[in-house]
């Protein structure tokens, strides 16, 4: 049962929304637009805020989702927690959009509320701030994978849940990349530019 959480999770993480959302109301793959990220913030740079939120809702709920079954099949404090990175994983390298998505961060807020919802009210908090103050969403996202484990740890959560959000913020520096290397060169875009689409 363990196996098979992870491989719902896995799968249920391989949905990308941003990509549905852009087809459906657009016509358009957001991975050939904008970043090329399927995520909330090239959503919203490519097609406005509501689909922006509701992409950042429905991959948030992704992770919550696969823990909510993890927690369903196993009751194993440990087979929920690995649950929520193998959807993390499925976002970012979907099984049915040819291994090209997103960045992970909308569903470690899921994961995150999963873990804890005070840390993910902490997490988000810091997140929102770092936004509001440099208007880098990849720095917030960053300063919230940064956090996420060591609140975790001082809420006293189980050991589980502390290595899983260290490996989450692991995926997260390696999804980002080119944004600590664009932040680091001052190249990096901010929140609220528009992305130019380009013709299919």
């Amino acid at each position: 049962m363990v196996l098979l959480s992870w491989v719902i999770s896995y799968l249920i993480g391989s949905i990308s929304f941003s990509y549905l959302i852009s087809k459906k109301i657009a016509g358009i793959d957001i991975r050939s637009h904008g970043s090329g990220n399927a995520g909330a913030t090239n959503t919203l740079r490519v097609l406005g805020k509501g689909p922006a939120i509701a992409v950042l809702i429905l991959d948030a709920l992704k992770g919550l989702a696969a823990m909510g079954i993890a927690h369903l099949l196993t009751g194993d404090p440990l087979a929920y927690a690995v649950a929520g990175l193998f959807a993390i994983a499925g976002h970012n390298w979907p099984i049915f959009f040819g291994f090209r998505g997103g960045k992970g961060i909308a569903t470690t807020l899921g994961v995150a509320l999963g873990f804890s919802p005070l840390a993910f009210l902490i997490g988000a908090v810091i997140a929102v701030i770092a936004i509001a103050i440099t208007r880098y969403v990849s720095l917030g996202s960053l300063l919230l994978v940064t956090a996420l484990p060591i609140v975790i740890y001082l809420l006293d959560k189980p050991a589980a849940f502390v290595w899983t959000s260290l490996i989450l913020a692991i995926f997260a520096y390696i999804r980002h990349y080119d944004n600590i290397r664009n932040l680091l060169s001052g190249k990096e875009r901010k929140i609220g530019e528009k992305a130019q689409r380009k013709l299919d």
